[in-house]
């Protein structure tokens, strides 16, 4: 498996998983463009500052990436002790405003994979609302659709990765069907990066020592970045629509 001439779009590429991620790419042989609303900490290929909250940003953004795109791998959020427009921002609106625009410049063998979390595996419980604003096209448009469904600031976190993987879910296949480009979900964990704390201060001390006893430790983020390079790559040719748990076994424990 490696990535030996692809070029590969990185959302959130100056921290955590983004980082590492960018490494490894470029390790295995890929052209890694950055995109960061901080200014780049590591070496890439090329890099662009946007801010994924912003259309405009990114639509900008757009202008300066490569005709080609052989995979985007969209890592960059916010945690759930951001404000709930932000978290829906950056976490589901920018993140599906990005991939719409990319799309058109990638060829068929293409991969898109996203980050969710495993604080959005209660998707099935809200599914319904989910696919209504998967259906809902355009940022604005998505934005006028919360404010006349409104999302609680305590679950906002968890509600927009659900909302991410189904999104993932509806679209993949038709995605791979027309222009034969796959997209799947990378679903961490804990993982120790920047903003794990904020993750414990939005859970509360309660649930995460419930889950603490679930497992050895937080994920390393260079635990994570493999399985979004494998999914990056032609060896995970016929995989789409997936959403795959790197959580060491802890989504096991829930059954």
């Amino acid at each position: 498996m490696n990535l030996a001439d692809k070029t590969i779009v990185v959302t959130g590429c100056c921290s955590g998983i983004g980082s590492d991620f960018a490494k490894l790419a470029r390790l295995q042989g890929a052209r890694v463009i950055g995109l960061d609303r901080a200014d780049a900490t590591l070496t890439l290929d090329g890099f662009v500052k946007a801010d994924l909250a912003d259309p405009a940003s990114i639509d900008a953004a757009l202008a300066a990436l490569p005709e080609r795109i052989d995979a985007l791998a969209n890592i960059a959020g916010v945690p759930g002790t951001a404000p709930v427009a932000a978290v829906a921002r950056v976490n589901y609106l920018g993140l599906r405003h990005l991939t719409q625009r990319v799309l058109p410049r990638m060829p068929a063998g293409g991969a898109i994979v996203n980050v969710s979390s495993i604080l959005g595996a209660e998707w099935p419980q809200r599914l319904d609302r989910h696919k209504a604003l998967a259906a809902i096209e355009g940022f604005a448009e998505g934005e006028q659709w919360l404010r006349d469904f409104p999302v609680p600031q305590a679950s906002c976190y968890q509600y927009f990765k659900e909302a991410l993987i189904v999104w993932t879910l509806t679209q993949s296949q038709k995605l791979f069907m027309a222009r034969g480009v796959r997209m799947n979900c990378v679903a961490p964990g804990p993982v120790f990066t920047p903003i794990l704390g904020d993750f414990v201060s939005m859970l509360g001390e309660e649930r995460v020592q419930k889950d603490a006893v679930r497992m050895k430790r937080p994920a390393f983020s260079d635990e994570v970045a493999p399985v979004i390079a494998f999914l990056c790559s032609d060896a995970s040719r016929w995989i789409s629509g997936v959403n795959l748990p790197v959580d060491g076994g802890l989504a096991s424990t829930y059954v």
